[in-house]
């Protein structure tokens, strides 16, 4: 069965070209690493909740919005694989990959992931 990686992340609404430049570049890479599909989500339809919700999970301001986010892989294996790549000498080296020369148009410190086995999948 497949593997997820999942994100959430606050990006500024003024940033959101940025972002979508950022990520064709990124997300094009796990591709060529073996991941099947990878989408990123604008926040639209966030509501606030009254204990806990998206943008207290990553201390969103008023001038930013919420991205969803997930990579699929086929298996975790793959997906240890394409993680292993992207810390690569090869890779890490990379200007493109570059925080301070490339830096990132949101705080990474704030962002929330983590890597998921599906327990269930229905098909339409």
């Amino acid at each position: 069965m497949s593997y997820i990686d999942g994100f959430v992340i606050a990006v500024p609404k003024a940033n959101k070209q940025a972002f979508i430049d950022c990520a064709k570049s990124v997300d094009s890479k796990f591709l060529e690493w073996g991941a099947t599909r990878v989408m990123e989500c604008w926040g639209d339809d966030v509501p606030e909740g009254k204990l806990t919700d998206f943008y207290r999970a990553v201390q969103a301001t008023d001038d930013e919005t919420v991205v969803f986010s997930w990579i699929e892989w086929p298996d975790k294996e793959t997906r240890d694989a394409g993680y292993a790549r992207m810390h690569s000498p090869e890779v890490m080296n990379d200007p493109a990959w570059d925080p301070v020369k490339n830096p990132p148009p949101f705080d990474g410190k704030r962002m929330i992931f983590g890597g998921f086995s599906p327990v269930l999948e229905l098909k339409g």
